[in-house]
C-alpha cells in the first residue's frame, strides 16, 4: 500500500526552514568557538617560542599555524554572519506567511458570511411572496390590505437590493483581505439625509442626476448608490438613468466603478446632469396631451 506525504503549508515550510537555519547556526557557532580557542592557544604558543629564542624554523612553523588558525576563524565568522542574515530572512518570510494564513482565514469567513446571506435570501423572498399572494388571491379586495401589499413589496425590493449589495461588498472585502490591503472595512454607500415625509429608494445611477427637494437642489454622480425620492423613480427608470441594485448590469458596473462612496457630487450647473424634475414634467405634459 502506497503512502503519500501531506503537502506542507507555506507556514510549515518556512518554520522548517527556520529551524534548519537555527540548527546550522548553532553548529557553526560551536565550530567558531573551537577555532577561536585554538587560535588563542596558538598565539600563546607562538609568543612563548619567540620569547624563549626558538629557532627560525620553529617560529616560521608556529606563525604559519597561527595564520591558518586566523584564516579558519575568519571564514567561520563570515559563515556565521551569512547564516544570521538567512535567519533574519527566514523569520521575515515566516511572519509574512503567518499573516497571509490569518488573512486567508478571515477572507474565508467573510465569504462564508456572504454565502449564508445569499442562502437565506430565497426564504425571505418566498415569505414575502406568500404574504402578497394572501392579499392578491383573496376573494375580497380591501384598501388596507392593498396598502399592506404595497408595503410588503417595497420592503421585499429593499431587502433584495440590500442583500445583493452587501454580498458584493463582502466578497470585495474578502478579495482585498487576501491581497493584504484591507486596512478597513469598505465604506458603506452614502446614506441620504431623509427629508420629513419623503420616501426614498436606494438605487444605482447610470447618469449624473439633478432633482429638487423643496428649495434645495440635489445632485448625484453617475455610477453611485443614492437614495432617490420614490416620486422620481418611475421617470428615472423609464429613461434608463437608474436601475435597481439587484439588476445584473448594476452588479457588473459596481465591480467596474464601485458604489460611488468616493465620488464628489457634481456641481448644479454641470451640463452633464439629467434634470429628473424636468423629465417628470415633460412626461406629465405628454400624458395630458394624450388625454386631450
Amino acid at each position: 500500500m502506497a503512502f503519500f506525504k501531506r503537502e506542507l503549508s507555506p507556514v510549515e515550510r518556512f518554520e522548517n526552514a527556520l529551524k534548519s537555519k537555527l540548527a546550522e547556526r548553532e553548529k557553526l557557532a560551536g565550530r567558531l568557538g573551537l577555532a577561536d580557542k585554538t587560535l588563542a592557544e596558538q598565539r600563546v604558543t607562538t609568543e612563548k617560542l619567540a620569547v624563549s629564542g626558538a629557532s627560525n624554523a620553529s617560529l616560521e612553523k608556529a606563525e604559519a599555524k597561527m595564520r591558518a588558525d586566523e584564516e579558519r576563524a575568519r571564514t567561520l565568522r563570515a559563515e556565521v554572519a551569512d547564516i544570521d542574515e538567512q535567519i533574519v530572512s527566514a523569520e521575515r518570510a515566516l511572519t509574512e506567511a503567518t499573516a497571509q494564513r490569518e488573512r486567508e482565514l478571515l477572507a474565508d469567513q467573510v465569504e462564508a458570511l456572504a454565502a449564508s446571506i445569499e442562502r437565506a435570501v430565497p426564504a425571505f423572498g418566498a415569505g414575502a411572496a406568500g404574504l402578497m399572494d394572501a392579499v392578491t388571491k383573496a376573494p375580497t379586495q380591501v384598501a388596507e390590505a392593498m396598502q399592506f401589499l404595497a408595503s410588503v413589496d417595497a420592503v421585499r425590493r429593499e431587502v433584495l437590493s440590500a442583500a445583493d449589495l452587501v454580498c458584493w461588498e463582502l466578497r470585495t472585502l474578502a478579495v482585498r483581505t487576501r491581497a493584504g490591503n484591507a486596512n478597513a472595512t469598505p465604506a458603506a454607500p452614502p446614506t441620504p439625509e431623509l427629508s420629513a415625509g419623503l420616501e426614498r429608494q436606494m438605487i444605482y445611477t447610470l447618469s449624473a442626476l439633478l432633482w429638487r427637494e423643496g428649495s434645495e437642489v440635489k445632485t448625484a454622480p453617475a455610477f453611485a448608490v443614492v437614495g432617490l425620492p420614490k416620486a422620481l423613480l418611475p421617470v428615472a427608470l423609464r429613461h434608463q438613468h437608474v436601475d435597481y441594485l439587484n439588476a445584473r448590469r448594476v452588479q457588473t458596473l459596481m465591480h467596474v466603478h464601485g458604489s460611488g462612496e468616493a465620488k464628489a457630487e457634481p456641481a448644479a450647473d454641470d451640463p452633464e446632469l439629467v434634470d429628473l424634475d424636468a423629465l417628470g414634467a415633460q412626461a406629465q405634459q405628454g400624458a395630458q396631451a394624450d388625454v386631450a
